[in-house]
């Protein structure tokens, strides 16, 4: 069958394709093998310039820039280019060496160091650097991004209804009332919080060999200082060195990071949960936009379908990224290739993210605050004062101050009749009775609205 998006078996490829496209030159297969270029080139440019390796002359300004260009001018032909050459070899890395020795032919001077292509190495010393940079890039390039637009968003809805009174609900009953704005200051801030962690995972990468001893470098090169080589080639990428590995580098750092990915997540599904609910109260209305459909049958609905679907792929991509955090640090004795193929998914787990970050966008873009619903669940709701006129009755030292409010208050509603002859019958202060008197679902707030405006 030929492809096309809409035979894909991945809605990532298929019906969302058009929301994951920032990260196809990134996680994508090509993705992959670009990377690896990237690190054979570096590890390459690194064997010259240490001047122990007598067989690696330092490289001519004309042989660094052919290296630069093969490195920038990297696309989808030279891709197919080592598949191709892989299809010969049945070796994914193997075949990026062979590709690199293909085109230093065409330059003399490296022509003579192609030998040192791959020097040493094995191929996790190539896989576990190129995903660094794949993940890393990932992260800073498309993630975080999309993520600090979500947070601006839900930051500015908590300022536009920072003074907004709402209805709070503890185990979906009413309780003390609160503002609309701090309400999504809260999301704000929680955000905030796990986008930090996000965004202080450190990348790690390791190139020291078959086990991590650098055991093939010493034999060849027992004067050189391989392992500060080895940390100047990975620091040069932009990650952190790995200083004691098997084979394969622990994965340690993916775990974490896929570990705060996946809070972000959570963080954002309670979101969409409490959004929905609130669109369900009508304290949201939904912007209309022009040809939607919301039922197939039922005309009159506007359904609070990007919420759904952030929450639907929130649920998968979380899922992905849990089992890979659990994972990918397991590995028998010096390695098994289990880690190898569960890899080739992390652009599921960001994929999924990525569309669910697009929906709380395109959902929260449409949100209408409907003041006129939230003033009809306050007014319809003066039990909620009950803690206010009890906590001030026990600042008084009045009798039982809680049982006698659960006595006129619990389990059903009363109305600002009801809260002003209680009020009258209390034995306190003129001062505070009259500050009980001023008191209305609407304005007992708290310092709800400061703490919105201030976020």
């Amino acid at each position: 069958m030929e492809r096309d998006p809409l035979t894909a078996l991945a809605p990532i490829d298929g019906r969302y394709a058009d929301k994951t496209d920032a990260l196809r030159p990134l996680l994508s297969e090509y993705g992959l093998i670009r990377h690896r270029v990237v690190v054979e080139v570096r590890w390459l440019q690194a064997l010259a310039a240490e001047p122990s390796i007598a067989e690696v002359p330092a490289l001519s300004a004309d042989g660094q820039a052919f290296l630069e260009r093969l490195v920038a001018e990297f696309g989808i032909e030279e891709a197919r280019r080592i598949k191709a050459i892989e299809a010969t070899t049945n070796h994914d890395v193997k075949a990026v060496e062979y590709f690199l020795k293909e085109r230093l032919a065409e330059h003399g001077e490296l022509a003579e160091r192609a030998e040192f292509v791959h020097f040493a190495c094995t191929s996790e010393d190539i896989n576990n650097l190129a995903w660094a940079c794949m993940l890393r890039a990932s992260r800073d390039e498309v993630l975080l991004p999309a993520l600090d637009g979500v947070i601006e968003q839900l930051r500015g809805l908590a300022h536009a209804h920072a003074e907004l009174p709402m209805l709070s609900r503890t185990h979906g009953q009413t309780a003390s009332p609160t503002t609309l704005g701090k309400e999504l200051a809260n999301v704000v801030h929680r955000l905030r919080e796990q986008r930090r962690a996000l965004a202080e995972v450190q990348p790690l990468g390791k190139i020291n060999g078959a086990v991590g001893n650098f055991n093939a470098h010493l034999v060849a090169y027992p004067e050189v200082d391989w392992p500060a080589l080895g940390q100047r080639c990975v620091e040069a990428l932009g990650l952190g060195w790995s200083a004691y590995t098997t084979q394969i580098e622990p994965h340690d750092w993916i775990a974490e990071l896929f570990d705060a990915l996946g809070r972000v997540n959570t963080v954002l599904l309670d979101l969409c949960r409490d959004i929905w609910g609130y669109i369900s109260l009508g304290y949201f209305g939904q912007r209309l936009v022009a040809g939607e459909v919301g039922s197939s049958t039922m005309p009159h609905k506007v359904n609070p379908i990007d919420f759904e679907n952030a929450e639907g792929n929130l649920g998968v991509a979380t899922a992905l990224l849990d089992h890979l955090a659990r994972k990918l640090p397991v590995s028998r004795w010096q390695r098994d290739l289990s880690d190898s193929t569960a890899l080739r998914t992390v652009s599921l787990g960001a994929a999924h993210t990525l569309v669910a970050l697009r929906s709380v966008e395109k959902g929260l873009g449409k949100l209408e605050a409907n003041p006129e619903r939230i003033e009809a669940d306050l007014e319809g709701a003066w039990e909620v004062l009950a803690e206010a006129i009890q906590t001030v009755m026990r600042r008084y030292g009045a009798e039982q101050p809680y049982e006698q409010l659960k006595g006129l208050t619990r389990g059903q509603r009363i109305d600002e009749a009801a809260v002003r002859a209680f009020i009258e019958g209390l034995d306190l202060p003129e001062a505070a009775k009259a500050q009980l008197r001023g008191l209305t679902p609407q304005a007992y707030l708290g310092n709800a609205a400061e703490q919105a405006r201030r976020v």
